[in-house]
Protein backbone atom coordinates (compact mmCIF):
# COMPACT_ATOMS: atom_id res chain seq x y z
CA UNK A 1 0.00 0.00 0.00
CA UNK A 2 1.34 3.44 -0.96
CA UNK A 3 2.82 5.52 1.82
CA UNK A 4 0.41 8.38 1.10
CA UNK A 5 -2.54 6.05 1.64
CA UNK A 6 -1.16 4.84 4.94
CA UNK A 7 -0.41 8.38 6.06
CA UNK A 8 -3.84 9.73 5.07
CA UNK A 9 -5.76 7.00 6.90
CA UNK A 10 -3.44 7.22 9.90
CA UNK A 11 -3.95 10.98 10.14
CA UNK A 12 -7.70 10.57 9.71
CA UNK A 13 -7.76 8.08 12.57
CA UNK A 14 -5.96 10.60 14.76
CA UNK A 15 -8.49 13.31 13.90
CA UNK A 16 -11.48 11.01 14.53
CA UNK A 17 -10.13 9.95 17.91
CA UNK A 18 -9.58 13.50 19.13
CA UNK A 19 -13.28 13.59 20.00
CA UNK A 20 -15.00 10.32 19.02
CA UNK A 21 -18.42 11.27 20.39
CA UNK A 22 -18.49 14.54 18.47
CA UNK A 23 -17.41 12.74 15.30
CA UNK A 24 -20.16 10.13 15.54
CA UNK A 25 -22.80 12.70 16.48
CA UNK A 26 -21.89 14.85 13.48
CA UNK A 27 -22.00 11.87 11.08
CA UNK A 28 -25.47 10.87 12.27
CA UNK A 29 -26.61 14.50 12.15
CA UNK A 30 -25.52 14.65 8.52
CA UNK A 31 -27.31 11.39 7.71
CA UNK A 32 -30.54 12.52 9.34
CA UNK A 33 -30.32 15.87 7.52
CA UNK A 34 -30.09 14.06 4.18
CA UNK A 35 -32.97 11.71 5.05
CA UNK A 36 -34.91 12.61 8.22
CA UNK A 37 -36.82 9.31 8.06
CA UNK A 38 -33.61 7.48 8.96
CA UNK A 39 -33.97 8.68 12.56
CA UNK A 40 -37.05 6.50 12.97
CA UNK A 41 -34.97 3.35 12.43
CA UNK A 42 -33.14 3.79 15.73
CA UNK A 43 -34.12 3.91 19.38
CA UNK A 44 -34.48 7.01 21.51
CA UNK A 45 -31.06 6.48 23.09
CA UNK A 46 -28.27 5.96 20.59
CA UNK A 47 -25.37 5.77 23.05
CA UNK A 48 -24.61 2.12 22.32
CA UNK A 49 -25.03 2.72 18.58
CA UNK A 50 -22.58 5.64 18.72
CA UNK A 51 -19.99 3.60 20.59
CA UNK A 52 -20.27 0.68 18.17
CA UNK A 53 -20.08 2.99 15.13
CA UNK A 54 -16.88 4.57 16.40
CA UNK A 55 -15.32 1.16 17.11
CA UNK A 56 -16.01 0.05 13.54
CA UNK A 57 -14.63 3.20 11.91
CA UNK A 58 -11.57 3.12 14.14
CA UNK A 59 -10.96 -0.54 13.25
CA UNK A 60 -11.39 0.18 9.53
CA UNK A 61 -8.89 3.04 9.61
CA UNK A 62 -6.42 0.83 11.45
CA UNK A 63 -6.96 -2.33 9.38
CA UNK A 64 -6.93 -1.02 5.80
CA UNK A 65 -3.34 0.31 5.91
CA UNK A 66 -2.12 -2.84 7.74
CA UNK A 67 -0.20 -5.53 5.88
CA UNK A 68 -2.53 -8.31 7.06
CA UNK A 69 -6.07 -8.76 8.36
CA UNK A 70 -7.95 -7.64 5.25
CA UNK A 71 -9.94 -10.86 4.94
CA UNK A 72 -11.08 -10.55 8.55
CA UNK A 73 -12.05 -6.91 7.93
CA UNK A 74 -14.22 -7.85 4.95
CA UNK A 75 -15.88 -10.60 7.00
CA UNK A 76 -16.59 -8.13 9.80
CA UNK A 77 -18.11 -5.58 7.42
CA UNK A 78 -20.23 -8.27 5.77
CA UNK A 79 -21.55 -9.36 9.16
CA UNK A 80 -22.38 -5.75 9.99
CA UNK A 81 -24.27 -5.41 6.73
CA UNK A 82 -26.36 -8.46 7.51
CA UNK A 83 -26.90 -7.25 11.08
CA UNK A 84 -28.10 -3.80 10.05
CA UNK A 85 -31.07 -5.32 8.25
CA UNK A 86 -32.74 -5.63 11.65
CA UNK A 87 -33.02 -1.83 11.83
CA UNK A 88 -34.74 -1.67 8.45
CA UNK A 89 -31.65 -0.31 6.68
CA UNK A 90 -32.12 -0.47 2.89
CA UNK A 91 -29.44 -0.56 0.14
CA UNK A 92 -29.94 3.12 -0.74
CA UNK A 93 -29.13 4.13 2.83
CA UNK A 94 -25.49 3.14 2.37
CA UNK A 95 -24.98 5.97 -0.13
CA UNK A 96 -26.32 8.35 2.50
CA UNK A 97 -23.86 6.97 5.06
CA UNK A 98 -21.02 7.35 2.54
CA UNK A 99 -21.96 10.99 1.86
CA UNK A 100 -22.24 11.79 5.57
CA UNK A 101 -18.88 10.19 6.34
CA UNK A 102 -17.10 11.95 3.50
CA UNK A 103 -18.59 15.30 4.49
CA UNK A 104 -17.42 14.92 8.08
CA UNK A 105 -14.00 13.61 7.06
CA UNK A 106 -13.48 16.61 4.77
CA UNK A 107 -14.14 18.90 7.71
CA UNK A 108 -11.91 16.96 10.11
CA UNK A 109 -9.07 16.80 7.58
CA UNK A 110 -9.39 20.37 6.30
CA UNK A 111 -5.68 21.05 6.80
CA UNK A 112 -4.71 17.92 4.84
CA UNK A 113 -7.55 17.71 2.29
CA UNK A 114 -6.31 17.49 -1.29
CA UNK A 115 -7.47 15.41 -4.29
CA UNK A 116 -5.17 12.50 -3.43
CA UNK A 117 -6.28 12.39 0.22
CA UNK A 118 -9.92 12.65 -0.84
CA UNK A 119 -9.50 9.75 -3.26
CA UNK A 120 -7.77 7.58 -0.66
CA UNK A 121 -10.45 8.12 1.96
CA UNK A 122 -13.23 7.81 -0.63
CA UNK A 123 -11.95 4.39 -1.71
CA UNK A 124 -11.79 3.23 1.91
CA UNK A 125 -15.35 4.32 2.62
CA UNK A 126 -16.61 2.84 -0.65
CA UNK A 127 -15.12 -0.46 0.51
CA UNK A 128 -16.95 -0.18 3.84
CA UNK A 129 -20.35 0.73 2.43
CA UNK A 130 -19.99 -1.55 -0.60
CA UNK A 131 -19.21 -4.68 1.42
CA UNK A 132 -21.98 -3.97 3.91
CA UNK A 133 -24.55 -3.28 1.19
CA UNK A 134 -23.53 -6.34 -0.82
CA UNK A 135 -23.75 -8.66 2.18
CA UNK A 136 -27.18 -7.32 3.09
CA UNK A 137 -28.48 -7.75 -0.44
CA UNK A 138 -27.22 -11.33 -0.78
CA UNK A 139 -28.24 -12.57 2.68
CA UNK A 140 -30.61 -15.52 2.46
CA UNK A 141 -31.77 -15.78 6.07
CA UNK A 142 -34.47 -13.51 7.52
CA UNK A 143 -33.46 -10.19 8.99
CA UNK A 144 -35.64 -10.85 12.03
CA UNK A 145 -37.53 -13.60 13.79
CA UNK A 146 -40.30 -13.31 16.34
CA UNK A 147 -41.00 -15.46 19.38
CA UNK A 148 -43.79 -15.43 21.97
CA UNK A 149 -43.22 -15.61 25.71
CA UNK A 150 -44.90 -18.75 27.07
CA UNK A 151 -43.40 -18.87 30.58
CA UNK A 152 -41.56 -16.58 32.96
CA UNK A 153 -40.08 -17.51 36.32
CA UNK A 154 -38.82 -14.88 38.77
CA UNK A 155 -35.93 -16.64 40.49
CA UNK A 156 -34.84 -13.74 42.72
CA UNK A 157 -35.75 -10.08 42.85
CA UNK A 158 -33.31 -9.32 40.02
CA UNK A 159 -33.23 -12.60 38.07
CA UNK A 160 -35.74 -14.25 35.76
CA UNK A 161 -35.91 -17.19 33.38
CA UNK A 162 -37.97 -16.48 30.25
CA UNK A 163 -39.15 -19.20 27.87
CA UNK A 164 -40.45 -18.52 24.37
CA UNK A 165 -41.63 -20.32 21.26
CA UNK A 166 -40.34 -18.94 17.96
CA UNK A 167 -42.86 -18.44 15.16
CA UNK A 168 -40.39 -19.85 12.62
CA UNK A 169 -37.15 -21.84 12.88
CA UNK A 170 -34.12 -19.91 14.11
CA UNK A 171 -30.57 -20.47 12.96
CA UNK A 172 -27.96 -20.39 15.71
CA UNK A 173 -25.47 -22.74 17.32
CA UNK A 174 -25.32 -23.74 21.00
CA UNK A 175 -23.08 -21.26 22.80
CA UNK A 176 -23.96 -18.33 20.56
CA UNK A 177 -25.90 -15.22 21.55
CA UNK A 178 -28.79 -13.53 19.74
CA UNK A 179 -29.70 -9.90 19.23
CA UNK A 180 -33.03 -9.31 20.97
CA UNK A 181 -35.47 -6.49 21.46
CA UNK A 182 -38.53 -6.59 23.69
CA UNK A 183 -41.85 -4.72 23.36
CA UNK A 184 -41.13 -2.62 26.45
CA UNK A 185 -38.09 -1.11 24.66
CA UNK A 186 -38.68 -1.23 20.90
CA UNK A 187 -35.69 -0.45 18.64
CA UNK A 188 -33.27 -1.06 21.51
CA UNK A 189 -31.28 -4.23 20.90
CA UNK A 190 -29.45 -6.32 23.47
CA UNK A 191 -27.46 -9.54 23.23
CA UNK A 192 -28.86 -12.56 25.08
CA UNK A 193 -27.55 -16.13 25.11
CA UNK A 194 -30.07 -18.98 24.79
CA UNK A 195 -29.59 -21.52 27.57
CA UNK A 196 -30.80 -24.43 25.43
CA UNK A 197 -29.73 -25.55 21.95
CA UNK A 198 -31.90 -24.81 18.91
CA UNK A 199 -34.62 -27.39 18.41
CA UNK A 200 -37.39 -28.19 15.89
CA UNK A 201 -40.07 -26.87 18.25
CA UNK A 202 -38.51 -23.40 18.23
CA UNK A 203 -38.17 -23.39 22.02
CA UNK A 204 -35.97 -20.69 23.53
CA UNK A 205 -34.90 -20.00 27.09
CA UNK A 206 -33.06 -16.95 28.37
CA UNK A 207 -31.65 -16.26 31.84
CA UNK A 208 -31.72 -12.52 32.52
CA UNK A 209 -30.38 -10.55 35.47
CA UNK A 210 -31.43 -6.94 35.95
CA UNK A 211 -28.21 -4.95 36.07
CA UNK A 212 -27.85 -1.53 37.65
CA UNK A 213 -28.79 1.09 35.08
CA UNK A 214 -29.85 -1.62 32.63
CA UNK A 215 -33.22 -0.44 31.35
CA UNK A 216 -33.80 -3.43 29.06
CA UNK A 217 -32.67 -6.11 31.50
CA UNK A 218 -34.75 -4.52 34.27
CA UNK A 219 -37.79 -4.42 32.00
CA UNK A 220 -37.38 -8.09 31.12
CA UNK A 221 -37.14 -9.14 34.76
CA UNK A 222 -39.94 -6.87 36.03
CA UNK A 223 -42.35 -6.34 33.14
CA UNK A 224 -42.21 -9.31 30.77
CA UNK A 225 -45.54 -11.11 30.56
CA UNK A 226 -46.74 -14.32 28.95
CA UNK A 227 -47.94 -13.41 25.46
CA UNK A 228 -45.29 -10.75 24.85
CA UNK A 229 -43.70 -11.04 21.42
CA UNK A 230 -39.95 -10.57 21.23
CA UNK A 231 -37.99 -9.82 18.09
CA UNK A 232 -34.72 -11.64 17.48
CA UNK A 233 -32.04 -10.98 14.90
CA UNK A 234 -28.60 -12.31 14.05
CA UNK A 235 -26.64 -14.86 16.05
CA UNK A 236 -23.05 -14.19 17.07
CA UNK A 237 -20.28 -15.85 19.01
CA UNK A 238 -17.77 -18.62 18.51
CA UNK A 239 -17.86 -20.54 21.79
CA UNK A 240 -17.40 -24.20 20.94
CA UNK A 241 -15.97 -27.45 22.25
CA UNK A 242 -13.06 -29.23 20.59
CA UNK A 243 -13.50 -32.92 21.37
CA UNK A 244 -9.75 -33.55 21.22
CA UNK A 245 -8.95 -31.85 24.55
CA UNK A 246 -10.42 -31.81 28.07
CA UNK A 247 -12.69 -28.86 28.78
CA UNK A 248 -12.80 -26.29 31.57
CA UNK A 249 -15.93 -24.14 31.73
CA UNK A 250 -16.19 -21.12 34.03
CA UNK A 251 -19.69 -19.64 34.38
CA UNK A 252 -20.45 -16.51 36.38
CA UNK A 253 -24.13 -15.95 37.16
CA UNK A 254 -26.28 -15.85 34.03
CA UNK A 255 -23.10 -16.44 32.05
CA UNK A 256 -24.08 -20.05 32.65
CA UNK A 257 -26.59 -19.83 29.78
CA UNK A 258 -24.33 -20.37 26.73
CA UNK A 259 -22.27 -23.02 28.53
CA UNK A 260 -25.46 -24.78 29.65
CA UNK A 261 -26.62 -24.89 26.02
CA UNK A 262 -23.31 -26.46 25.02
CA UNK A 263 -23.54 -29.04 27.82
CA UNK A 264 -27.07 -30.02 26.83
CA UNK A 265 -25.95 -30.42 23.23
CA UNK A 266 -22.93 -32.45 24.36
CA UNK A 267 -25.16 -34.73 26.43
CA UNK A 268 -26.67 -36.05 23.19
CA UNK A 269 -23.33 -37.72 22.41
CA UNK A 270 -21.19 -40.29 24.18
CA UNK A 271 -17.78 -39.28 22.82
CA UNK A 272 -17.29 -36.12 24.89
CA UNK A 273 -14.00 -35.05 26.46
CA UNK A 274 -13.75 -34.79 30.26
CA UNK A 275 -15.49 -31.54 31.16
CA UNK A 276 -15.35 -29.62 34.45
CA UNK A 277 -17.69 -26.67 34.95
CA UNK A 278 -17.28 -24.16 37.77
CA UNK A 279 -20.55 -22.31 38.36
CA UNK A 280 -20.26 -19.24 40.55
CA UNK A 281 -22.39 -16.48 42.06
CA UNK A 282 -22.18 -14.05 44.96
CA UNK A 283 -24.39 -16.10 47.29
CA UNK A 284 -25.10 -19.86 47.32
CA UNK A 285 -28.85 -19.24 47.03
CA UNK A 286 -28.26 -17.65 43.61
CA UNK A 287 -26.96 -20.92 42.14
CA UNK A 288 -30.42 -21.33 40.66
CA UNK A 289 -29.51 -23.91 38.01
CA UNK A 290 -27.24 -26.11 40.08
CA UNK A 291 -29.84 -28.88 40.30
CA UNK A 292 -30.09 -28.97 36.50
CA UNK A 293 -26.32 -29.29 36.17
CA UNK A 294 -26.37 -32.09 38.74
CA UNK A 295 -29.00 -33.98 36.72
CA UNK A 296 -26.93 -33.61 33.55
CA UNK A 297 -23.83 -34.83 35.38
CA UNK A 298 -25.67 -37.79 36.90
CA UNK A 299 -26.19 -39.34 33.46
CA UNK A 300 -23.00 -38.09 31.84
CA UNK A 301 -19.87 -39.35 33.61
CA UNK A 302 -17.65 -37.05 31.55
CA UNK A 303 -19.10 -34.00 33.38
CA UNK A 304 -17.95 -32.71 36.78
CA UNK A 305 -19.69 -29.78 38.48
CA UNK A 306 -18.22 -27.50 41.14
CA UNK A 307 -20.13 -24.68 42.84
CA UNK A 308 -18.50 -21.41 43.86
CA UNK A 309 -19.96 -18.54 45.88
CA UNK A 310 -18.28 -15.41 47.16
CA UNK A 311 -20.18 -15.65 50.45
CA UNK A 312 -20.88 -18.72 52.54
CA UNK A 313 -24.40 -17.75 53.60
CA UNK A 314 -27.39 -16.09 51.93
CA UNK A 315 -28.82 -12.70 52.95
CA UNK A 316 -32.38 -12.71 54.20
CA UNK A 317 -33.88 -11.52 50.91
CA UNK A 318 -32.77 -14.52 48.84
CA UNK A 319 -35.19 -17.43 48.58
CA UNK A 320 -32.56 -20.11 48.81
CA UNK A 321 -32.52 -23.04 46.42
CA UNK A 322 -31.06 -26.43 47.31
CA UNK A 323 -27.53 -25.89 48.58
CA UNK A 324 -24.50 -27.45 46.90
CA UNK A 325 -24.03 -29.58 50.00
CA UNK A 326 -27.61 -30.87 49.80
CA UNK A 327 -27.06 -31.74 46.14
CA UNK A 328 -23.76 -33.46 46.89
CA UNK A 329 -21.76 -30.94 44.86
CA UNK A 330 -18.35 -29.66 45.88
CA UNK A 331 -18.60 -26.05 47.07
CA UNK A 332 -15.81 -23.46 47.26
CA UNK A 333 -16.01 -20.01 48.85
CA UNK A 334 -14.37 -17.19 46.90
CA UNK A 335 -14.45 -15.62 43.47
CA UNK A 336 -14.24 -17.74 40.35
CA UNK A 337 -11.06 -15.93 39.37
CA UNK A 338 -9.42 -17.01 42.64
CA UNK A 339 -10.91 -20.49 43.03
CA UNK A 340 -10.55 -21.92 39.52
CA UNK A 341 -6.79 -21.46 38.96
CA UNK A 342 -6.09 -23.08 42.36
CA UNK A 343 -8.45 -26.01 41.81
CA UNK A 344 -6.34 -27.89 39.26
CA UNK A 345 -3.84 -27.85 36.46
CA UNK A 346 -5.63 -26.53 33.39
CA UNK A 347 -2.69 -26.11 31.03
CA UNK A 348 -3.87 -28.84 28.63
CA UNK A 349 -7.54 -27.79 28.75
CA UNK A 350 -9.58 -25.73 26.37
CA UNK A 351 -11.21 -23.05 28.51
CA UNK A 352 -14.60 -21.39 27.99
CA UNK A 353 -15.43 -18.40 30.21
CA UNK A 354 -18.81 -16.63 30.34
CA UNK A 355 -20.09 -13.96 32.70
CA UNK A 356 -19.70 -10.26 33.37
CA UNK A 357 -16.92 -8.38 31.54
CA UNK A 358 -14.99 -7.88 34.78
CA UNK A 359 -15.28 -11.56 35.71
CA UNK A 360 -14.13 -12.64 32.25
CA UNK A 361 -11.13 -10.31 32.23
CA UNK A 362 -10.02 -11.22 35.76
CA UNK A 363 -10.48 -14.96 35.31
CA UNK A 364 -8.69 -14.92 31.97
CA UNK A 365 -5.74 -13.01 33.40
CA UNK A 366 -5.35 -15.32 36.40
CA UNK A 367 -5.61 -18.46 34.28
CA UNK A 368 -2.87 -17.15 32.00
CA UNK A 369 -0.71 -16.44 35.07
CA UNK A 370 -1.42 -20.03 36.16
CA UNK A 371 -0.02 -21.35 32.89
CA UNK A 372 -2.97 -21.58 30.49
CA UNK A 373 -2.11 -20.32 27.01
CA UNK A 374 -4.21 -17.31 26.00
CA UNK A 375 -5.03 -19.02 22.70
CA UNK A 376 -6.83 -21.79 24.61
CA UNK A 377 -9.24 -19.41 26.36
CA UNK A 378 -12.55 -18.65 24.64
CA UNK A 379 -15.06 -15.98 25.60
CA UNK A 380 -17.51 -13.68 23.89
CA UNK A 381 -16.40 -10.09 23.11
CA UNK A 382 -15.96 -7.91 26.18
CA UNK A 383 -17.11 -4.29 25.82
Amino acid sequence: MASHTRHALHQLRIEVNRDPERFVTEVYTRMFAIDPDLRDLFGVSMAAQHEAFHRVIDHVLEAIPAATGHTELVELLAQLGRDHRKYGVEPEHYHIMYSALMGEFAELMADYWDPETQQTISQAMMLVTGVMRGAAETATDPARWTAEVVEKYRITRDLAVVRLIAHSPLTFRPGQYLEVHVPQWPKVWRNLSPSIPPNPAGELEFHVRAIKGGTVSSAIVSDTRVGDVWTLAQSHGTLHVDRQHPVLMVAGGTGLAPLRALLIEMSKRVDNPPTHIFYGTRHPGELYDLAVLRRVASTNPWLQVTAVSEHEHDPWWINSVATPEELGIEHHIGTLADVVPRAGNWEDHQVLVAGSPQMIETTRRKLIIAGVRASRIQHDPVF
